[in-house]
């Protein structure tokens, strides 16, 4: 074995397949080209990221890895996740190496041992002030890390963690909300930036538990789908009344109103153009993931 080919796989054991991902590819992920202004804007993401059996994943570690070689390495990363929801809108730690925050429960030690120390993201956080803080007050919370649907895609998208990364909260789970802070975040592409909203295309406990259930979740998923190919962003804000299905999939807006954030960072167009990237299912939930220009 050379010193730099991966050891034996560690499919199985907690976390294994993610381990596996990072030896395989963390020198390709820290050569990857960085942004430079040629490039034009960076992309708006919706990423569905799961919970830690994601990263006993290979097939969807793989989907994200090569996701984000798709694209520049960003210059910098603002991720708002289904898990955090404050109002005013607050940033999270932007020091280098800021710890997790290991906000689930149930799973094998190992998962709350994980790490990502991130660089420092002084300057990101003070662009985010001066971006948003015109118009509303922003705290700043210095000790709150990256929670697990910050930290889980970006360990599998940018595994040598050398990408600036803050976090956002959620002001509300109002979609009309999140529409208009990713309107807000819109001119930070064009600097190299990558919006990203992380939830779930489907987020239903109950059908985990009882598959019978998963024709509400397949059903909402497709809808959107077809919502999404028309850049329909009225009725993607108006799910719970369109969208089949959507008591099940969605009993709770905070995993699916991120994918609002994100159409409302993409090209003012009054149509967003999205692609998927990953459509697939687990657990019976859409983990549909969408890119918009």
């Amino acid at each position: 074995m050379t010193p730099n080919s991966p050891g034996p796989s560690r499919l199985g054991q907690p976390a294994g397949a993610y381990e596996d991902l990072h030896d395989r590819v963390v020198e390709q992920a820290r050569a990857q080209r960085l942004w430079t202004s040629e490039d034009g804007a960076m992309p708006a993401l919706f990423v569905s990221h799961g919970a830690p059996p994601t990263l006993d994943d290979p097939e969807w570690l793989a989907e994200l890895f090569a996701w984000s070689q798709s694209m520049p390495k960003p210059r910098a990363v603002v991720i708002v996740s289904a898990h955090w929801e404050n109002a005013p809108v607050a940033i999270s730690g932007a020091a280098a190496g800021t710890p997790l925050v290991y906000d689930f429960g149930g799973f094998d030690p190992k998962y709350y041992t994980l790490q990502y120390a991130t660089p420092d993201a002084s300057d990101l956080a003070r662009r985010l002030v001066g971006t948003l803080g015109g118009v509303t007050p922003i705290h700043q919370d210095v000790d709150r890390g990256l929670d697990h649907g910050a930290f889980i895609p970006m360990m599998a998208m940018y595994p040598a963690a050398d990408v600036p990364v803050v976090q956002l909260s959620m002001p509300s789970l109002d979609p009309t909300a999140l529409h208009a802070l990713g309107q807000r975040l819109r001119s930070l592409r064009e600097e190299g930036i990558l919006v990203m909203g992380s939830g779930f295309m489907t987020h239903s406990f109950a059908a985990m538990r009882d598959p019978r259930l998963a024709g509400h979740t397949t059903a909402f998923d497709e809808w959107v789908a077809d919502a999404l190919g028309r850049g329909d962003v009225d009725a993607l804000t108006d799910y719970l009344a369109k969208g089949p299905g959507a008591a099940v999939a969605h009993p709770t807006a905070d995993h699916y109103v991120p994918l609002l954030l994100t159409l409302g960072a993409a090209t003012d167009s009054g149509r967003p153009e999205s692609t998927t990237v990953i459509d697939k299912f687990r657990f019976s939930n859409s983990i549909r993931s969408i890119q918009v220009a």
